[in-house]
């Protein structure tokens, strides 16, 4: 009896804690259902900052890699033949127009010279003596003491003599340019090469090249231009001078500047481009033959182009577009864009100029979104 009724107060105890339980979870649930009714109001409109196309002329670019090229790269040989005697120039030197740069022994040459100038003095005696002798036959023959066989002798002689001396001096002349060419000079300014000539070496005029010299003022840039791109190209030059900025790798600004010099009179069939060339100024010589740079070629001025941030442009898989602020809520317009012009781009198609364009919290909205603009 005792334990029966223990059994019925554990039974009692139970069932009060379940209610208990029951009840409590009840309140949760009512409550909780009371805060969830409190966070889901009708949906805020999002603040965001906008901004309004600007109108402005901004420059009109093409760009394309490019290749430096120097103007004048010649390889440096000897007319003669002979010893190095000397090399003045050091390898890599930069070098003036003029400068010696290498002496080939030149005794045989000055000998040669020597022995061409003391024909041509005998030469020149024999003439006087010659034309002295025909005077002298002229007189005799007008009055009749000198033969005329003997005074046509004398004539023949004295233009023979003439002749012997244009000889001579021509042989002078032909030794003092062999003499010249012991000194090989720059015949340009620029820079030299690595000597394959050492001092002592016999070289003869059919030999190998002493050293290699390359012009780096002004230099060359030689980019390959599209084929659509060649009438926008050619319109520019027939209004004027093109200019070209060049930027080496890693350059967003630039420091040498030219214009086009060159464009080529046939398009690669293979590639649909044509070779252009830009002549750009050097004097630094900081630009060396071979290296891979960016050549930029303003074409013209556009006027009156819609700018807008380029921060206010968002990407899909149809394209680039903004948010436009209309009638309260985020309206999404696809652009055509155009050139840009440091943060801003122009576009060309999708928006007027009333329009105000969302420049922020892009990531936040999304097309037909309530939204408050602020000003920018």
């Amino acid at each position: 009896m005792r334990a029966w009724k223990i059994g019925i107060s554990l039974i009692a105890v139970a069932g009060a804690i379940i209610g208990a339980f029951l009840l409590m979870e009840k309140d949760v649930v009512i409550h909780g259902n009371a805060g969830a009714a409190t966070q889901n109001p009708a949906m805020a409109a999002m603040p965001v900052p906008v901004t309004k196309a600007v109108k402005k002329t901004i420059p009109i670019y093409l760009e394309y890699s490019a290749r430096t090229e120097s103007i004048r790269d010649i390889s440096l040989q000897a007319k003669i033949s002979g010893f190095i005697q000397q090399q003045q120039a050091p390898d890599g030197s930069d070098v003036k127009a003029g400068d010696l740069l290498y002496t080939i022994d030149p005794k045989d040459y000055q000998a040669a010279l020597d022995q061409a100038k003391a024909q041509m003095l005998r030469d020149s005696a024999a003439l006087e003596y010659a034309r002295v002798n025909l005077k002298r036959g002229a007189d005799l023959s007008k009055s009749g003491y000198l033969p005329t066989d003997t005074f046509d002798l004398r004539t023949s002689t004295s233009r023979q003599a003439e002749a012997a001396l244009s000889i001579d001096q021509a042989a002078v002349r032909i030794a003092e340019i062999n003499l010249g060419y012991a000194q090989i000079r720059a015949p340009f300014a620029g820079r030299l090469g690595r000597n394959q000539a050492p001092i002592g070496t016999l070289i003869s005029a059919a030999g190998g090249a002493l050293n290699t010299l390359v012009q780096l003022d002004p230099i060359y840039v030689t980019f390959n231009a599209s084929e659509n791109d060649l009438a926008e190209i050619q319109k520019a030059r027939a209004l004027g001078k093109v200019a070209a900025d060049i930027f080496l790798p890693g350059e967003t600004e630039a420091h040498r500047k030219g214009e086009i010099t060159f464009i080529d009179n046939a398009v690669d069939r293979a590639t649909g481009t044509i070779i252009g060339r830009a002549t750009i100024g050097n004097s630094d010589f900081g630009l060396l033959p071979g290296q891979y740079v960016r050549v930029r070629l303003h074409i013209r001025d556009e006027a009156d182009a819609l700018m807008v941030p380029q921060t206010a442009l968002g990407s899909s898989q149809l394209g680039r577009y903004v948010y436009v602020v209309s009638g309260g809520k985020a309206d999404q317009h696809f652009v055509t864009l155009g050139a840009t012009d440091g943060p801003l781009v122009a576009v060309e198609k999708g928006i007027g100029e009333s329009d105000e364009i969302i420049v922020g919290n892009l990531q936040k909205i999304g097309p037909g979104m309530p939204v408050q603009a602020l000003p920018h």
